[in-house]
């Protein structure tokens, strides 16, 4: 199934999570945010929200330093 990650096409199984999804791109949930179609998505819920087909998902990280 085809979803957009920070608009770059990104193909994922059926039935991926939020947290699935940041397990596959190997990406650390600490300092992360995620935006679906927009919307934030709480961090309560990456568990449980399954990513539909042509999702725009928006992934922000913290950056730290100076």
């Amino acid at each position: 199934m085809q979803v957009y990650l920070n608009q770059k096409e990104t193909e994922v199984p059926e039935g991926t999570t939020v947290k699935g999804l940041l397990d596959r791109q190997q990406i650390a949930a600490e300092g992360t945010a995620i935006a679906i179609e927009n919307k934030l998505v709480p961090k309560s819920e990456w568990d449980n929200r399954t990513l539909a087909p042509g999702d725009k998902i928006t992934l922000i990280r913290a950056t730290f330093g100076g």
